[in-house]
C-alpha cells in the first residue's frame, strides 16, 4: 500500500524577483520590464546603447558587437549591480523591406542584435544563474511562429531565438529556468521611423507593454522547480496569431 501525502494545505511561495539584467531596458518593452521589476521589489540593471530613464544600474553596449565585447559589458554590470538571478533579453531591432532591397549589412545587423546578441548575453550570464537556479527570459515574437513578407531579417532572427530557447531549456534543465516570451505588437516606439506602409494602421490593436512586462514578472516569480517554458501575450484584437 502506498502512503498518501496530504498536500492540500501546502503553498508554493513565489520566489523573490531579485536582481534582473535587462537588455534594451531604455525603451519599449525593456523599459516596461524595468518598471515591473521595480514594482515587484526587484533590482533591475540595464544593458543598452542609451541610458534608461529610471535611476538604475546601467552599462552601455551595442548588442551587435562581438561576444567578447558583450561579455565584458556583462561583467561591468555585475560589478555595479551585483550578480544577477535572471536575464530578460528585450533588446531588438528590425529592417523592413524585401530581401533584395535591404542592404546586406542592415539585414545582418538585425540578426546580430536579435539573435547573436541574445545568445552572447545569455552565455555571459548563465554561470551566475546556475548558482541560484535563476531564470532566462528570451523575447521572441509572433514572427517566431510564422514568416511575413518584407520581414525576412526579423523573422529569421526571431525564429532563431525560439529555436535557441528550446534547445537551451533542454540543455539547462534542472539548473536554470528558460522562458520564451512571444509578444504580439505593442504600443511602443518600435514602429517609429518606418515608412507608412510598415506602420500599424490607425485601427491596429496593440498591447500595452506594461501588460507584457507583467507576464515577464510572473515567469520570474515561479517557484524553483516550476517553469513557464513559453508564453504568448498579445492584445485580444491583434491578428498576428493564430
Amino acid at each position: 500500500m502506498t502512503a498518501q501525502v496530504d498536500t492540500s494545505s501546502a503553498v508554493l511561495a513565489p520566489r523573490e524577483v531579485g536582481t534582473v539584467f535587462i537588455t534594451g531596458g531604455a525603451s519599449g518593452l525593456g523599459a516596461a520590464v524595468v518598471d515591473a521589476v521595480l514594482a515587484a521589489g526587484g533590482t533591475p540593471a540595464v544593458l543598452d546603447r542609451v541610458p534608461p530613464k529610471q535611476d538604475v544600474a546601467f552599462v552601455e553596449v551595442d548588442l551587435a558587437e562581438p561576444a567578447p565585447v558583450i561579455a565584458e559589458a556583462v561583467e561591468r554590470l555585475v560589478a555595479i549591480a551585483g550578480e544577477p538571478c535572471a536575464i530578460v533579453t528585450a533588446a531588438g531591432t528590425d529592417a523592413c523591406g524585401t530581401l533584395v532591397d535591404i542592404h546586406p549589412d542592415v539585414w545582418e545587423r538585425v540578426v546580430r542584435v536579435n539573435l547573436f546578441g541574445t545568445v552572447s548575453v545569455v552565455r555571459a550570464v548563465v554561470p551566475y544563474l546556475e548558482k541560484v537556479r535563476g531564470t532566462v527570459v528570451t523575447v521572441g515574437s509572433t514572427l517566431s511562429l510564422r514568416g511575413m513578407s518584407d520581414a525576412t531579417a526579423y523573422s529569421a532572427s526571431k525564429f532563431g531565438v525560439r529555436g535557441f530557447s528550446h534547445a537551451l531549456a533542454a540543455e539547462l534543465r534542472g539548473k536554470v529556468g528558460v522562458t520564451l516570451l512571444i509578444p504580439g505588437g505593442m504600443a511602443t516606439a518600435f514602429f517609429d521611423g518606418r515608412t507608412e506602409q510598415y506602420k500599424p494602421g490607425p485601427d491596429a490593436d496593440l498591447n500595452d507593454p506594461r501588460a507584457t512586462a507583467g507576464a515577464v514578472v510572473t515567469a520570474l516569480r515561479q517557484p524553483v522547480g516550476s517553469e513557464i517554458r513559453e508564453m504568448l501575450v498579445m492584445a485580444s484584437g491583434e491578428s498576428s496569431w493564430p
